[in-house]
């Protein structure tokens, strides 16, 4: 480990990489690369009340799209469905199309900007993975927004980066 991956772990903020586009949350409205994978919440085009959790495996390539409750998507049967080609547009504005296809470990042979170019060089299958996770962690960065607007340190939020911090 070089001194420069381990000073980050010393400091009770971190380095927050600022999004290439702003994002319109109403489709997407929670994106993430984490535990392997690119990983979010979906809503549903045709009902309110419904959320798809979608998630590519880096490496394999493999995906996955099922509501909160773990039934399976309808549009996800041995190719992407619309829930996943819209995270993978979502990944691609907050991180940039490059940044992401090194995260899933996509080798491609030209420029890309958009998931059609993505999905063109990945070949996974559907594989059912547990929802419950990231909808969890979605459910979580919902409740930072009930917290009262307050001029003193809040604990749970702690981690965030401070304005201003040294870089």
């Amino acid at each position: 480990m070089d001194a420069d991956s381990a000073a980050w772990e010393q400091r009770s903020t971190t380095r927050v990489v600022p999004p290439v586009r702003p994002r319109k949350l109403a489709k997407v409205p929670f994106v993430e690369m984490a535990d392997g994978r690119l990983q979010g919440v979906v809503s549903s085009g045709s009902d309110i009340e419904r959320v798809y959790v979608s998630s590519f495996a880096a490496g394999t390539h493999n995906f996955n799209c099922s509501t909160n409750n773990n039934r399976p998507c309808g549009g996800a049967h041995g190719y992407t469905c619309k829930h996943l080609d819209l995270l993978l547009d979502e990944a691609i504005v907050q991180y940039g199309a490059d940044r992401v296809a090194r995260y899933l470990r996509v080798e491609v042979d030209g420029e890309v900007t958009s998931a059609r170019d993505l999905l063109r060089h990945m070949n996974g299958t559907n594989e059912r993975m547990p929802a419950a996770i990231v909808f969890s962690r979605f459910l979580r960065h919902l409740s930072y927004l009930e917290l009262p607007v307050v001029t003193e340190p809040v604990p749970e939020l702690h981690w965030f980066p401070a304005m201003g911090a040294a870089r």
